[in-house]
């Protein structure tokens, strides 16, 4: 029904009707839209409800795929082969150059990586004369040896003949 139809409708009424009628018609509409706002907020909540439970499932999914990763890391890593070296101990009998070849196959084969650690077990591996050195070095200078190449230099200036300086 269009405006004109409305407005010669409501002439033929008397004032009061008039306004009741008007009054009536807004409250319908006021109604009907309260209506369409709760549809719209009951629709908005189950939306919600529904990305946080997507979410959660997610959260879940990717928790489980890193734990099956992190299970399968410990699973796959490389077996390690234990490997024995003689204890070097700065005498003319100990060969530096055969110590050395034997440390380096050890440190592969035990899959040490970290520099220290490879200088740790280096060190683990001194006796005598040449551990007494070693242990001396790092009282006075904690960080004397940065690497390993840096551990086996110093051992080789130290120890290597001819220029033996701790040789008795």
């Amino acid at each position: 029904m269009g405006i004109h139809a409305v407005s010669v409708m409501l002439e033929a009424l008397n004032r009061d009707v008039q306004h009741a009628t008007i009054a009536k018609f807004i409250q319908n509409e006021l109604d009907a839209e309260r209506e369409k706002v709760a549809l719209l907020h009951q629709q908005g909540s189950q939306q919600a409800e529904l990305l946080r439970e997507q979410g959660a499932q997610r959260f879940e999914l990717l928790r489980q795929q890193q734990a099956a990763a992190g299970g399968s890391m410990h699973s796959r890593r490389p077996e390690t082969l234990k490997i024995d070296i003689p204890k070097y101990r700065g005498v003319e009998e100990d060969s530096l150059l055969r110590w050395f070849v034997e440390l380096d196959d050890a440190i592969r084969a035990r899959r040490i990586d970290d520099g220290g650690m490879q200088v740790a077990f280096a060190q683990s591996n001194l006796a005598g004369r040449a551990k007494t050195w070693a242990l001396g070095l790092k009282l006075h200078e904690p960080y004397a040896f940065g690497s390993l190449e840096v551990f086996k230099s110093r051992l080789r200036q130290t120890f290597e003949l001819p220029r033996a300086e701790f040789r008795a």
